[in-house]
């Protein structure tokens, strides 16, 4: 019987994206969390807008730990490129999110501060997102 050949190397597609967060789901490091409702692929240029977006607003007080990393290139093909000649050069880098996701955390801030910062965060990105606070945050 014949046996499919086997390849050593797979065909990279961009896939889908299904289900809700398995891990990053909780808040790990701060008090304040900026969790994803919807699924998505966020470019290193919006986690930088988001990033410089709550860090103003808080005046640099306090911590924000960024968990999301950009790790997945996207490729694309120069305009008015003919159909075929292989894969297109990487384009951008993405950090995929699935919906539950912790992508921003900050510690050091009162609650309004930190709840206007990742407000002026979510605007940026694609995603819907939501404020969250941990289980056991006591104001100060």
């Amino acid at each position: 019987m014949l046996q499919p050949k086997r390849t050593k190397f797979r065909k990279q597609q961009k896939g889908r994206i299904k289900g809700v967060a398995g891990r990053g789901a909780t808040i790990a490091f701060g008090s304040f969390g900026l969790k994803s409702l919807g699924e998505g692929f966020i470019s290193s240029k919006t986690i930088e807008a988001a990033r410089v977006a709550m860090t103003r607003y808080m005046k640099r007080e306090g911590k924000v730990w960024i968990r999301i990393f950009p790790d997945k290139p996207l490729t694309k093909k120069p305009a008015e490129v003919r159909m075929g000649k292989g894969k297109g050069a990487p384009d951008r880098f993405v950090a995929i999110v699935k919906a539950g996701t912790i992508m921003f955390e900050a510690e050091g801030v009162p609650l309004e501060v930190a709840e206007e910062a990742f407000r002026l965060a979510a605007q940026k990105m694609p995603v819907k997102c939501k404020f969250v606070v941990r289980r056991d945050y006591a104001a100060e």
